[in-house]
């Protein structure tokens, strides 16, 4: 299979994705092997509402948003991989281990999110993620969500 036959635009992501602006952080989907991996970004730019006060004069991706970045990454893999009616469902993250931060993120930077599947047993999916940007890591991890029914929060 081709990756051109997997990649997902905006609009295809925001169909499996909640989150909206300024909290969605998947612009598109490069490539995607179920069950295996998948490779997104984010373009990142001066125009974040984060970068109005992280900080000012020196605008630093937050951390936790690259990592929620990842997480959302994951989530349009698990959606895209189990392929069952998921209306009803959001993906929820439960947990994060061996977190390390590289390098920052900065306006103009073109965040990649690598998105590697590791095991899943009934709902909860744990996934290792790698930000790059330029090639260079610049964050990295371990993840876990679950798959919830929204009618259960």
């Amino acid at each position: 299979m081709s990756n051109s036959e997997h990649l997902l635009d905006i609009r295809q992501i925001m169909q499996m994705l909640p989150h909206r602006y300024p909290f969605l952080l998947v612009d598109r989907v490069l490539e995607f092997e179920p069950g295996v991996r998948l490779k997104a970004y984010k373009n990142v730019s001066m125009n974040e509402a984060f970068f109005q006060g992280h900080f000012p004069g020196l605008p630093v991706m937050p951390g936790v948003l690259i990592l929620e970045a990842l997480a959302q990454a994951g989530g349009v893999f698990v959606m895209s991989t189990v392929r069952e009616a998921l209306e009803d469902k959001v993906f929820l993250f439960t947990g994060l281990n061996k977190v390390k931060f590289r390098k920052p993120v900065v306006p103009g930077d073109r965040l990649m999110l690598n998105v590697t599947y590791e095991r899943h047993k009934m709902n909860i999916w744990r996934m290792q993620g790698v930000a790059e940007v330029d090639g260079h890591v610049v964050a990295q991890g371990e993840f876990s969500a679950a798959v919830a029914n929204k009618g259960d929060m």
